[in-house]
């Protein structure tokens, strides 16, 4: 479990090169996003995304969502309606994940073998960026063990995840990240579309901008 301390306002590059190095070699990284630390691996390689679930111990009945960089990339992972596409540039990227019919590209493991996936566009310069170097949708959770609040720092992570036989290969400490609570879920797979869960993007919101 290699840690890279890393500061936001200078030079990371070489902790992007690293880290899109494991990811690439199948393995799982740690990094900020825009709304807690998140665990990530390869959103197209089942055995990649497995070692999540194994160190998260999560069931393999709860799917995971992808962090995409544009909606280039979203429209490659998943069908998107013309209709939605100018309404999703106006909710990402932010704190929404949108629950989207998946395409083949996209692991089974990470939608518990189910048809649709959560996809998000996150605001942070360094997911934007390892999303960048990497080249492919990552898929990701919140960084803690399955059912424990969401950690705002790498203290709490190496914490949890310290004498466990599966961990992360890679942490990239960005130090304490401001207080935010997971992401919003909006399903649009329904005729009327519905929060599934309300995080920092309002409901009221997101109705406005679908005409509700």
């Amino acid at each position: 479990m290699r840690i890279i301390p890393l500061n936001l306002n200078g030079d990371f590059s070489e902790a992007l090169y690293e880290a899109s190095a494991v990811l690439k070699r199948g393995g799982v990284v740690v990094f900020p996003t825009d709304t807690v630390y998140g665990i990530g691996a390869n959103a197209c390689d089942w055995y990649a995304v497995e070692q999540i679930f194994k160190i998260k111990r999560r069931p393999l009945t709860k799917p995971i969502s992808v962090l995409a960089r544009n909606m280039n990339w979203v429209k490659e992972i998943a069908f998107v309606p013309p209709k939605l596409e100018k309404i999703l540039e106006e909710i990402w990227p932010g704190a929404t994940t949108v629950i989207l019919p998946k395409k083949k590209i996209i692991s089974a493991i990470v939608t518990a073998k189910k048809k649709n996936v959560g996809i998000r566009i996150p605001d942070h310069v360094l997911t934007d960026k390892l999303l960048g170097k990497f080249g492919y949708p990552i898929a990701a959770t919140s960084a803690n063990i399955s059912g424990e609040g969401a950690p705002s720092g790498v203290g709490e992570i190496i914490a949890a995840f310290r004498g466990e036989i599966w961990r992360p290969d890679l942490i990239l400490d960005a130090g304490i990240l401001p207080p935010s609570e997971p992401s919003t879920v909006l399903d649009l797979t329904t005729i009327r579309p519905k929060i599934t869960r309300v995080g920092p993007t309002k409901p009221e919101q997101l109705m406005k901008l679908l005409g509700i």
